[in-house]
């Protein structure tokens, strides 16, 4: 896997101060994505050993609230491949950082219909998610002020919550 940018002190893709992962590859490819670069899963650095500890150190501090992956696509199935070990260490090493993820599936009939039945690491990688923003990016939907999303369609989803009742919650603290 390769990605983009590891960004430090990121205020604007979760609450609170988080480091961010931005993955390489998508299938996407949304008209208006902010992101276009990462949608070739050859783009930036490859995501080693170094590029993990680097990221590791960066949420060591107290201020830093969580961590959020963004992309490119980190669900693609090869970047879930990669990622599910990551996860399961920042879950391990940091239980009380949140873990956020931007994808352009959506979580009922993309995630929980298709990826949960065909790949292997998709339910394992969902119960180390804290909060989903799902849904491609529409351009005709844009709004600049919806509070972590790009576009109308997209929803804020509590996974935990979700995979525990069975049906998706909407994630209500805006804090």
């Amino acid at each position: 896997m390769n990605y983009g940018e590891i960004k430090n002190c990121d205020i604007s893709n979760g609450p609170g101060v988080r480091v961010s992962l931005f993955v390489s590859g998508c299938t996407h490819h949304c008209e208006g994505c902010f992101n276009p670069m990462t949608w070739d899963f050859e783009y930036g650095e490859p995501f080693d050993e170094n590029a993990e500890q680097q990221l590791m150190d960066m949420l060591a501090p107290d201020y830093i609230n969580g961590f959020s992956l963004l992309g490119g696509e980190p669900l693609e199935h090869e970047n879930q491949k990669r990622l599910l070990p990551l996860l399961r260490r920042v879950k391990e090493v940091y239980p009380n950082k949140s873990i956020w993820c931007y994808t352009g599936y959506t979580f009922e009939t993309d995630i929980l219909g298709k990826m949960f039945r065909e790949y292997e690491e998709t339910e394992e990688l969902m119960s180390y998610i804290d909060i989903l923003v799902d849904g491609e990016f529409i351009l005709e939907q844009k709004n600049i002020s919806l509070r972590f999303r790009g576009s109308e369609n997209q929803r804020i989803i509590d996974v935990k919550k979700s995979l525990r009742n069975g049906f998706t919650v909407l994630w209500s603290r805006l804090d």
